[in-house]
C-alpha cells in the first residue's frame, strides 16, 4: 500500500524524494549557520576587531549615560559640550590627556560623567602617577564637586557639599585606582617574564660550568690512567726493541712503539681539548654585538672603549659579551632606573672590563635571584685564566670587574713530554 498522495488532517505525508529534498535544505541551512558562527568567532579573536567592538561599546555607554539624565529644559551649549565629551572618548587611546581636557567641560556644564572617568582612567594607565594624572583627577573631582551654574552651587547646604565631596573622590579616584592596579599587574608580569629568562640563562651558564667540570674530570682520568698505561706499553716496546737484534721480534717492537707514541700524542691532544672547554653549544655572541645589546637592554648606559685590538680570541670576545649582558640584566633587575657605566680597555696582555651602576632611582618590587649569574661569570673567568671580582660602591651602587687574558695558549694545560 502506498501513502503517496494520501492526506490526513494534522499529518502531512509525501514521497521519499520530497523528504530527502527538505532534509538537504535543512542541512544546508545548518551548515551555513555553523560557518557564519565560526567566521564571527574568528573575527572576534582578532585584536583589531576586539578593539573596535570595545570602542563601540564604550561609546554607546557614554552616550547612554548622557541621554538618560538630560532634563527637558536644558541649555543648548550643555548638549554640545556633552557631545564633544562623548566623541573625546574615541581619542583616549592615542591622545589620552587631550581627550580628558575635551571631556571635562562636558562633565562640568553637561552630563558626561562616564566620558570623563574613561579618559581619566586611560591617562592614569599611560602616565601612572605623573602630573597629568594628578591634574586630570583634580579636574574630574572639581566637575563632580562644583555644580553648574554657580548660583545653584551657592545654595547647597554644608551637608550636600560634604556628600558631593565624597562622591567627587570616588568618581576621580576609582579610574585612577583601577589604572594603577592594571599597571602594577602588567609590571609584575613583565618582571616575572624577565625573571624566567634570567633563570634560563643562569641555568645554561650553570650547565656549562658543570660540563666544564665533567670534561676536566674526564681529562684527569684519561691522563692519569690511560696515558700512564700507554706510556708503560711504549717503554716495554722500547725495551723489547733494544733486546731484539733482528727478525720479526724487532719489527713487532718497532710497530708497537710507534703505535703507542702516536696514540699517546692523540690522547694528550684530546685531553687538552677537554680541559680547555673552548667549544660551546649554539651560536656565540661577541664583543662586536655590544651595541645591539646596549640598545635593547632598557638601561641607561655610558660606554667607554679604549685600545681595543682589531681581533680578539673568540673565547675572550664571548666572555666580554656575557659579562656585560649579565651586568646589565642585574642592573635592570636590582637597580631600576640606575645608569650603568661600562669601561672596556685592552692592555698588558689582557682585556679589562668594568661595569658600575648607581643605586636604584625608583622603587620597585625586589625579585628573587638564583645567584648563578655572577657565579657563572667567575667560573668562565677562571677557565680562561683570568680574574673576576665584585664590590659595592660608596654611593650605594655595585661594581663588577673582570680580566681576561688575550693569550689563551698560556692558560692551556701543557702536555707532558713523550717518553
Amino acid at each position: 500500500m502506498s501513502t503517496e498522495g494520501l492526506s490526513i488532517p494534522g499529518i502531512s505525508m509525501g514521497s521519499s524524494g520530497a523528504g530527502a529534498a527538505r532534509g538537504e535544505r535543512w542541512y544546508g541551512r545548518f551548515a551555513l549557520v555553523t560557518a557564519l558562527r565560526r567566521r564571527a568567532l574568528t573575527m572576534l579573536r582578532r585584536p583589531a576587531t576586539t578593539t573596535a567592538f570595545l570602542e563601540a561599546a564604550v561609546l554607546a555607554l557614554v552616550v547612554l549615560d548622557v541621554w538618560l539624565v538630560v532634563p527637558q529644559r536644558a541649555q543648548s551649549y550643555s548638549f554640545y559640550l556633552s557631545g564633544i565629551s562623548c566623541l573625546a572618548v574615541l581619542l583616549r587611546r592615542r591622545f589620552p590627556f587631550l581627550a580628558l581636557l575635551m571631556a571635562v567641560p562636558g562633565f562640568f556644564a553637561g552630563w558626561a560623567q562616564l566620558a570623563s572617568m574613561f579618559t581619566l582612567g586611560m591617562v592614569a594607565a599611560r602616565r601612572q602617577l605623573a602630573w597629568q594624572t594628578w591634574v586630570g583627577a583634580a579636574l574630574v573631582f572639581t566637575c563632580r564637586f562644583v555644580s553648574w551654574p554657580f548660583s545653584e552651587f551657592a545654595q547647597l547646604t554644608w551637608r550636600e557639599h560634604i556628600l558631593d565631596g565624597i562622591y567627587g573622590v570616588l568618581v576621580a579616584g576609582m579610574p585612577v585606582a583601577l589604572a594603577l592596579l592594571l599597571g602594577a599587574r602588567q609590571e609584575i608580569a613583565a618582571k616575572l617574564a624577565e625573571l624566567a629568562k634570567s633563570r634560563d640563562r643562569e641555568r645554561r651558564l650553570y650547565a656549562d660550568a658543570i660540563r666544564a667540570e665533567e670534561r676536566a674530570r674526564l681529562a684527569r682520568e684519561m691522563h692519569d690512567v690511560v696515558s700512564h698505561q700507554i706510556t708503560l706499553i711504549a717503554m716495554q716496546a722500547g725495551a723489547l726493541q733494544a733486546q731484539a737484534k733482528e727478525g720479526p721480534a724487532l719489527e713487532t717492537a718497532q710497530v708497537i712503539r710507534g703505535l703507542s707514541r702516536r696514540t699517546l700524542e692523540e690522547l694528550r691532544s684530546l685531553v687538552s681539548v677537554l680541559r680547555s672547554g673552548a667549544e660551546e653549544d649554539g651560536p656565540r655572541h661577541g664583543i662586536g654585538e655590544l651595541d645591539h645589546l646596549i640598545r635593547t637592554a632598557e638601561v641607561p648606559v655610558q660606554l667607554t672603549v679604549e685600545q681595543l685590538p682589531d681581533t680578539l680570541p673568540s673565547q675572550v670576545s664571548a666572555a666580554a659579551y656575557r659579562t656585560v649582558q649579565e651586568c646589565l640584566t642585574n642592573v635592570h633587575k636590582h637597580a631600576p632606573g640606575a645608569t650603568a657605566t661600562i669601561r672596556i680597555q685592552a692592555g698588558s696582555g689582557a682585556l679589562d672590563i668594568e661595569v658600575e651602576n648607581e643605586r636604584a632611582c625608583r622603587s620597585g618590587e625586589r625579585l628573587p635571584s638564583g645567584g648563578h649569574g655572577l657565579t657563572g661569570l667567575a667560573e668562565r673567568a677562571r677557565l680562561l685564566g683570568g680574574s673576576f671580582e665584585t664590590s659595592g660602591t660608596e654611593n650605594g651602587g655595585f661594581r663588577v670587574r673582570a680580566r681576561y687574558p688575550l693569550e689563551l695558549a698560556a692558560v692551556t694545560p701543557p702536555s707532558t713530554a713523550a717518553p
